[in-house]
């Protein structure tokens, strides 16, 4: 299997499809006040964003084995092609319950483009060259960050909320040109083979476990019915996924991904990074606004200065591993990252908002090194015929840490709040005293010193050389 291309046209359209995802991801936000003014279902609002990483971590296995076995091209233009379908639907939708399901069919796009664009990188750049074009599309997420909430606002405000999703349809056929014109893929002529038993099992039960997660403590309570139950069904058919993968002849995720050294610790620090990412988008705001008494736009500058840090490590990751290796490489970031997140778990109300601007910078730039040479670590590990589902493994491995961090810091602030506010629930934190709030997310900060200190132990123990570019 090879993949002859044009290069330009075919980096033209992975970030074509990556800003498809990228933007999506924050255009949405400001019109949910409009969208449920208009359809109704306020309550339902939250699955507007759980349905779509729902979708979108289910699939990723499935779609990174596809690629492997049929070719990057077929998967990533059906991903375009489900992307835009989704976006038409939800530009129609008459109904919250409509709109929620065609973010699903969008994020089911997403599953597959996300890890495939990463794959192609992997496939048409050197070694050399790959970090920095990895560092391109993290600059397309950061300038998704800032340019998406606003542009939302304008079209709620001038054109109507609608049209945060037909602007996908001239960036889907864009893609999709060019992914026709700078792909000429040629796969070998063998009937492949896919253990469909294997890649329902893995679907149904991440989607029972990343439920459970995003519903626990907000939904229902953890301990409750619902919540035991989906958690236990999860691992019932997650068990039964692993004995149908010891017989399956081919495997959704082959045994060998899990007797590599260098891929078990390259996963572990993506799961770490997925923890320390969402952790810090979602509580540092929260502490600027609340805590330092910062406007929202502020807050939100605030965690820009990570946006910004991630692609500028992105792309100078290339120099620095080119001299000092993938490992030390990945043990700076980590390092960097470390740091961070003890500058954070420091903090105190006294201190200036410029104080949380450094520790967001540092906070990407260590993300950024520590993302970028893991993933190509495990990339230049494996040849064409495993890249795919290599690099969808490391995808996912972020995706699910984001899953189990959206969990776990909103049980815990919630936790702080109700012991310090003697178990009344509030509506907002609009209402709440700077010293409270301090005190529900200061437990926050430090477990993502724990967190970040997990992600330096697996990368010091990655192995100091890769197996073949």
């Amino acid at each position: 299997m090879n993949l002859p291309s044009k290069r330009r046209p075919l980096l033209a359209a992975v970030i074509l499809c990556v800003a498809l995802v990228a933007l999506d991801g924050t255009i949405v936000s400001p019109a949910v006040p409009s969208i449920a003014n208009d359809l109704g279902g306020f309550t339902q609002f939250p699955w507007l964003f759980s349905i779509f990483l729902l979708a979108q971590a289910v699939t990723i296995p499935v779609f990174a084995k596809l690629s492997d076995l049929i070719g990057r091209k077929p998967v990533m233009l059906t991903g375009v092609g489900a992307f835009v379908l989704g976006s038409v639907g939800c530009g129609l939708a008459s109904s919250m319950p409509a709109l929620i399901a065609f973010r699903a069919l969008q994020g089911l796009g997403a599953g597959a483009i996300q890890p495939t664009a990463l794959t192609i990188v992997g496939d048409v750049q050197p070694s050399a060259k790959r970090a920095k074009i990895q560092g391109y599309l993290a600059s397309v997420w950061a300038i998704a960050a800032v340019v998406g909430p606003t542009l939302g606002g304008l079209f709620v405000d001038y054109v109507g909320w609608r049209w945060i999703f037909w602007i996908n349809l001239p960036l889907g056929v864009a893609a999709g040109w060019f992914l026709v014109r700078g792909i000429d893929e040629r796969v070998d002529r063998v009937r492949p083979q896919f253990d469909l038993a294997g890649a329902g099992s893995l679907a149904v039960g991440t989607a029972l476990l990343i439920s459970a997660l995003l519903q626990g403590g907000v939904g229902w309570s953890w301990r409750s019915i619902p919540s035991v139950t989906l958690f236990g069904l999860a691992a019932a058919v997650l068990v039964g996924f692993v004995l149908i993968e010891r017989q399956a002849e081919a495997p959704v995720l082959p045994g060998w991904l899990f007797q590599s050294r260098l891929l078990n610790t390259a996963n572990t620090a993506g799961l770490a990074i997925g923890i320390i990412l969402i952790g810090s988008v979602s509580a540092i705001p929260l502490y600027a606004q609340g805590v330092l008494g910062t406007s929202a736009l502020v807050g939100g500058f605030v965690v820009a200065a990570l946006a910004v840090g991630w692609p500028l490590s992105a792309a100078l990751a290339s120099r620095i591993y080119l001299r000092i290796g993938f490992k030390r490489t990945a043990i700076l970031g980590a390092v960097l990252l470390s740091a961070g997140t003890i500058l954070l778990a420091l903090i105190t109300p006294d201190l200036p908002v410029w104080y949380l601007v450094i520790i967001c910078f540092l906070l990407g730039t260590g993300l950024g090194l520590t993302a970028v040479s893991t993933l190509l670590a495990a990339q230049s590990s494996v040849d064409w015929g495993r890249r795919g589902v290599v690099t969808g493994t490391g995808v996912f491995a972020r995706l699910m840490g984001s899953a189990v961090g959206i969990a776990a810091f909103g049980a815990i602030t919630n936790t702080g709040l109700n012991a310090r506010l003697g178990g009344s629930i509030m509506a907002s934190t609009s209402n709440v005293a700077p010293a409270t709030l301090d005190s529900a997310l200061q437990p926050v900060f430090a477990v993502t010193v724990g967190v970040a200190a997990l992600a330096l132990l697996a990368v010091v123990v990655m192995p100091q050389s890769t197996a073949a570019d």
